[in-house]
């Protein structure tokens, strides 16, 4: 930074002294009036450098990260392909993170989400894994749209034959929810 203010310092003297060169010449001009003008010219370029970092940071950040959510969102509805529980768990739970607006659970249907969590609540074993397939489930429940596709999907009768949990009650709540929701919705819960 130095450096580069000891380049600059002679258009900076310049400038400040007007068009008195000779007085630069002079002994007038001293070692202290030098380090004051470098310190403000690693100032003024510091603030520079730094309004180019945000600027370039915020530019890379606005082009960046709409894909990063689209693909962090692909890759747990893959999670929900895996064999073992716990990365399902992990998949249902990072959905039930992403279903906040109506827009984004329909992306989550659109991905196949909404009937991957509804086969591994099918196929869960323990309450844990059926808490969290629930739990993704209630949060994609949010959307009229999302609920229609959850019934296509045959949720309905996979809910009903989930087991009931004497562990967590949770598990009874998102089921009831769920329940509730498909027939305030108009969806035959009965059959």
């Amino acid at each position: 930074m130095r450096t580069l203010a000891s380049h600059l310092t002679p258009y900076l003297c310049r400038r400040k002294l007007g068009c008195n060169v000779q007085s630069r010449n002079s002994s007038s001009f001293n070692v202290k009036d030098e380090l004051s003008i470098e310190k403000d010219a690693e100032r003024k370029i510091g603030w520079l450098l730094k309004l180019i970092f945000a600027g370039t940071a915020s530019a890379v950040a606005y082009q960046l990260f709409p894909y990063l959510g689209d693909n962090l969102m692909q890759q747990s509805v893959s999670l929900l392909h895996v064999k073992d529980p716990l990365f399902k768990r992990m998949g249902a739970s990072r959905l039930a993170r992403f279903a906040i607006d109506d827009e984004r659970r329909m992306k989550i249907v659109e991905t196949g989400g909404a009937q991957e969590l509804v086969n591994m609540l099918g196929a869960a074993k323990d309450d844990r894994t059926r808490k969290e397939a629930l739990k993704a489930l209630t949060a994609l429940s949010h959307s009229d749209e999302a609920v229609r596709a959850l019934h296509l999907a045959g949720a309905i009768s996979v809910i009903r034959s989930a087991p009931h949990s004497v562990e967590d009650a949770d598990v009874e709540k998102y089921k009831s929810s769920l329940l509730k929701r498909f027939q305030d919705l108009r969806y035959d819960v009965s059959s």
